[in-house]
């Protein structure tokens, strides 16, 4: 197993100056509900706090824009097809980008690049307030401007996630990835919830404005860290075809990582029902208002993965980072089997918490397991791959379950899912040893 030597950073004021930081003061044995609680030792490093603090604005910030967008297609066409085709128009620059952003952030100084593309996507957040506030009233000029947004996007992504394990150190990994992962799925419940209040007081055209002012925040926290350019002794290199190939090979001879993605795979693919809420909103929960049921639907995994994240103390010092994957896989599994099987809408939402919380330590430990089982050269291409699964597999999931539910029923469809990801994934990890032996 290859693993990069790295010392944390801890830096002062000096937006330049790269030091390493002084080991931070060992920490006494955490009893009671402190054990429980979230692991927040990552934030006793500037660095990293700099990073995540302006995580909290951008969440909530990019979630107005990914309402804002599909309502105003919405409205100029009147047509929810529409809405989906500029989702796929959506996914095309991200996973092109992604792949290419991730061998760009392992070739030049992440600082720079994550400056580069976090004011990208500010610049395109204010041109759709222009276009909004304009009246321009264009779905063509709406899907370019989401295709730049996602390619900058793609270009931001791996740089920041390769960048944690630069700025915190192995041990703290999962707690790092625990402390973004709760503050990103916080954005999906509250970002939404807050268009839907300030859509009617101020306007749709304001919230692509408010998130280019959220972005600002960005901008000026990754300013103050220290540069991040590649680490001593590694080839410079040109970002190109030959280096994203070279990533896909990493990944192949390394087995962990392999099966981390495929693991991912699984969960999402076969066990992501979201295409059919609506239906079983409509059908399976009508008798409790239509619209109450899907909006339950829709934020209980969400809520979930916020839960698990609040008490991540539970399981972030946890160093079979393997087992803990494969545990949380196949819970999701049974918990996605559960909600298929419920008549109950408050059980089917406690269901869909449950395969939240399975999805906060999923996503904790296999972003710990790329940071930890790559060396630095190549943390920003396995980003690329890692975000490129992330944003493609749910979509393939929407394909997969909506046409099963259009042949055995919605219920039928999720059931069958559940249970698949459950087979399949214990499957891989009886085939696979290298997953459920990886440990730090």
């Amino acid at each position: 197993m290859h693993r990069a030597t790295r010392k944390p950073v801890d830096t002062s004021d000096s937006s330049t100056e790269q030091q390493p930081s002084a080991p931070a003061p060992a920490e006494p044995p955490r009893r009671g509900r402190r054990r429980w609680a979230m692991d927040t030792r990552p934030l006793r490093r500037p660095a990293y706090r700099r990073l995540w603090s302006s995580t909290i604005v951008t969440a909530i910030g990019s979630q107005l824009t990914a309402v804002a967008v599909p309502k105003q297609i919405y409205d100029i066409t009147g047509s929810s097809a529409w809405v989906g085709y500029a989702s796929l128009a959506a996914l095309l620059p991200l996973v092109v980008f992604a792949l290419w952003g991730g061998a760009v952030a392992d070739s030049m100084d992440r600082r720079t690049l994550l400056l580069i593309t976090n004011s990208g996507i500010a610049v395109v957040s204010l041109l759709f307030w222009v276009q909004a506030v304009a009246g321009l009233d264009s779905v063509g000029v709406l899907m370019v401007l989401l295709a730049a947004q996602q390619a900058f996007f793609g270009l931001n992504f791996p740089a920041r996630t390769a960048s944690v394990a630069r700025l915190v150190p192995e041990d703290e990994l999962p707690a790092a990835n625990a402390l973004g992962s709760t503050v990103s799925q916080t954005g999906l419940v509250a970002g939404p919830l807050l268009a839907g209040v300030l859509i009617p007081v101020i306007g749709l055209a304001e919230l692509y404005l408010i998130d280019a002012i959220a972005l600002c925040v960005t901008v000026w926290a990754v300013y103050r860290l220290p540069t991040l350019p590649p680490l001593g002794g590694t080839a410079v290199r040109r970002a190109g075809l030959r280096e994203v190939a070279a990533g896909f090979r990493y990944i192949a001879l390394h087995k962990v990582l392999l099966l981390s993605f495929l693991a991912d795979i699984v969960a999402m693919v076969l066990g992501m029902p979201r295409a059919l809420f609506p239906q079983l909103a409509s059908e399976t929960y009508a008798s409790y208002g239509e619209g109450f049921a899907l909006g339950l639907l829709f934020a209980a995994i969400p809520v979930g993965a916020v839960a698990g994240g609040l008490f991540s103390g539970a399981f972030s010092r946890a160093r079979r980072h393997g087992l803990m994957v494969i545990g949380a896989v196949v819970v999701w599994g049974v918990a996605i089997t559960g909600f298929g099987l419920s008549t109950s809408l408050w059980i089917a939402v406690a269901f869909l918490m449950l395969a939240g919380v399975a999805d906060m330590v999923s996503m904790v430990f296999r972003g710990a397991i790329l940071l930890s089982a790559a060396t630095d050269e190549m943390r920003g291409r396995m980003q690329g791959v890692f975000t490129v699964v992330v944003a493609g597999g749910p979509r393939l999931a929407d394909v997969l379950h909506g046409t099963a539910g259009s042949a055995f029923g919605p219920r039928a469809a999720v059931t069958g899912g559940g249970l698949l990801v459950v087979v399949v994934m214990l499957t891989l990890a009886l085939a696979g040893p290298a997953l459920r032996r990886h440990r730090v």
